[in-house]
C-alpha cells in the first residue's frame, strides 16, 4: 500500500512538472516535453492524454503541439483577488505608467529567484517589454536588490549565503550596498541583466510591516539615465507605499 501511495504521489509530481513547462514557453511538442522533464516518451504521452482529457492541456492537431487548456483559466478565474498583489496593484501600476511613461512591473520573490506577476507596458515606440510570469535571478537587477535589502535580517543573510549565486559575485560589496538601498528606499540598475535596459525599484511593504513585493519602472538605458531614475524614485516609492497600504 505504501508503494502504491508513493507511486501515486510521484505521478502527480510528474504531471505538475509537465504543466510547469508551460511557464517557459507557450507551446510544446511531446518529444520536447519528454526531454525537458527527463521522462520516457511513452510516459509523457500517457500523461498528456490524461491532462488533455481533463482539459488541462490542449493539442493542436495540425502541428501536434500542446498548449494549456481552458481548465487552467477556469481555475485561475476562481482565485481570490482580495489579497492578490497582481490584482490589487494593477490600477496603481497603470497610473504610474501614465505618469512616467515607462514599463511598470511587479515582482515576488520565490526562493533565489524573482517572478514578474504583473506588468503594464509602456506605450512609447521604443520600450522595454516585460512578459508576465518571467523568472529572473535574484542576484542582479533593481527589483532583486529591493527584495533582498528590505527582507528580514536573518532571511537576508540566508539568501546571501545561497550556493547558487555565481562565484564571481562579490557578496561583501553587495552587503555594504544593502544599507545604502535601505536608506534611500529604492535601488537602481543599469544594464546589469539586459544590455540597453535600466530600472528603478522600490519595496512594497504591507500594513503589518512585511515585505511583499517589488515595484519597478524599466526602460531603455539611454532614456532612464541615473539622473532620470533619481528624479522618478519618489514617485515609485509613493506608488509602492500606496500599494502596501492595501495589503495585509
Amino acid at each position: 500500500m505504501a508503494e502504491d501511495g508513493k507511486s501515486t504521489v510521484r505521478s502527480v509530481e510528474r504531471a505538475l512538472d509537465l504543466l510547469l513547462c508551460f511557464t517557459d514557453q507557450r507551446e510544446w511538442a511531446m518529444t520536447e516535453l519528454a526531454d525537458k522533464v527527463g521522462l520516457h516518451k511513452s510516459t509523457v504521452h500517457r500523461m498528456l492524454a490524461t491532462l488533455e482529457q481533463r482539459g488541462f492541456v490542449a493539442r493542436d492537431p495540425a502541428s501536434d503541439r500542446y498548449r494549456l487548456g481552458l481548465r487552467i483559466w477556469e481555475l485561475s478565474a476562481n482565485m481570490s483577488g482580495a489579497d492578490d498583489p497582481a490584482v490589487i496593484g494593477l490600477p496603481e501600476m497603470e497610473r504610474l505608467r501614465d505618469l512616467l511613461g515607462e514599463t511598470i512591473s511587479l515582482y515576488l520573490r520565490d526562493g533565489n529567484e524573482r517572478i514578474r506577476i504583473q506588468a503594464v507596458q509602456s506605450v512609447q515606440a521604443i520600450r522595454r517589454v516585460a512578459p508576465i510570469g518571467a523568472r529572473l535571478p535574484l542576484y542582479v537587477g533593481a527589483s532583486s536588490k529591493v527584495l533582498i535589502a528590505f527582507e528580514e535580517p536573518d532571511k537576508r543573510e540566508e539568501l546571501l549565503q545561497d550556493a547558487s549565486w555565481p562565484d564571481s559575485f562579490d557578496r561583501q560589496q553587495y552587503r555594504e550596498q544593502l544599507g545604502e538601498w535601505r536608506m534611500l528606499g529604492y535601488a537602481t540598475s543599469v544594464e546589469e541583466r539586459e544590455q540597453g535596459a535600466a530600472a528603478v525599484a522600490a519595496p512594497i511593504v504591507s500594513r503589518t510591516g512585511k515585505l511583499v513585493a517589488a515595484l519597478s519602472v524599466s526602460g531603455p538605458a539611454n532614456r532612464l539615465t541615473p539622473e532620470k531614475m533619481r528624479e522618478q524614485a519618489p514617485a515609485v516609492m509613493e506608488a509602492a507605499k500606496r500599494l502596501g497600504s492595501m495589503l495585509k
